[in-house]
């Protein structure tokens, strides 16, 4: 590292903590680290716990609501209604142009569908409700696939649980000063067991002072690479597994340029939950 800026730095007039030595033993090895703001404090913490537990409560509603013959605009009503009733803001209302406060993304819809009347929810369809909150300026975010009336086909059932087993095989390589690219290998080996495509161009993201935070979080790659995570850091896994090929493509009809579909018009699911963690692995802050 000699004649490079460091990324981590110790606490002026401190002695180096175990914390801060194990960081720099990997920054001397070449590796990336978090800068030290990505730590958060224990009462930042706090207050992004308590954000997502209004951010569960929100797609808990969703989920108790939701039936055939709903649109997503109702869909995005209930979101909106439930968190600003518990104190909370929707972040994606306005975010960079986008309209409204969730995202629904049906079928073959990989990832920020909007909200529309004409989009009506029928049975057998899969849709996956992504929502974040804002509470005390604290950001969490969570997403959550539904199956519509309980019952799709055998290949849509199998492509929602395998995306689930995504994010928990994920969440379980995240440990204590492991790197990113250990998720991304893990999330990457089971999608590849059913010949599935893991989206690359989008990714998990960290979470909590702002919407969007370092790092990036892949859902490809190899073990050892990427940023290094440390305990304190907050952090979405949220991987975009498509039924075909993992290339996606912007919606043309889509005036926003938000909507994200599959390159083949084949089914995505996706599950993604806010992780803290902690030194002895990842808490769920919402889910």
């Amino acid at each position: 590292m000699f004649g490079k800026k460091r990324r981590w730095h110790c606490l002026p007039g401190q002695e180096p903590t175990e914390l801060d030595k194990q960081v720099m033993y990997w920054e001397n090895k070449g590796k990336l680290v978090p800068t030290r703001n990505l730590i958060k404090t224990k009462e930042q913490i706090e207050g992004i716990r308590k954000s997502g537990e209004i951010n569960t409560g929100v797609l808990d509603e969703v989920e108790r609501l939701i039936r055939p013959g709903m649109n997503t605009l109702e869909i995005d009503k209930i979101c909106y209604d439930y968190c600003v009733a518990h104190g909370g803001k929707p972040a994606c209302l306005g975010y960079e142009g986008f309209p409204k406060s969730v995202c629904t993304s049906i079928n073959e819809v990989v990832c920020h569908g909007i909200p529309k009347k004409e989009d009506v929810l029928e049975e057998g369809d899969i849709v996956n409700v992504d929502f974040t909150t804002i509470y005390n300026g604290y950001y969490a975010d969570a997403s959550r696939m539904f199956i519509i009336g309980g019952k799709t086909t055998p290949e849509k059932e199998q492509l929602v649980r395998v995306a689930k087993e995504c994010l928990e095989l994920g969440a379980a390589a995240a440990q204590p000063f492991s790197f990113v690219g250990d998720i991304g290998h893990a999330v990457e080996k089971h999608a590849k067991k059913y010949h599935y495509g893991v989206v690359r161009d989008l990714c998990g993201h960290g979470v909590g002072l702002e919407f969007h935070e370092e790092p990036e979080v892949v859902h490809y790659g190899h073990r050892g690479t990427g940023m290094l995570l440390v305990p304190g850091m907050v952090f979405t896994i949220e991987p975009m597994i498509n039924m075909g090929t993992w290339k996606v493509y912007i919606d043309a009809d889509d005036k926003y340029g938000w909507e994200v579909i599959t390159g083949d018009e084949l089914p995505s699911a996706q599950w993604e939950h806010t992780f803290l963690m902690t030194e002895n692995g990842l808490e769920i802050l919402s889910r």
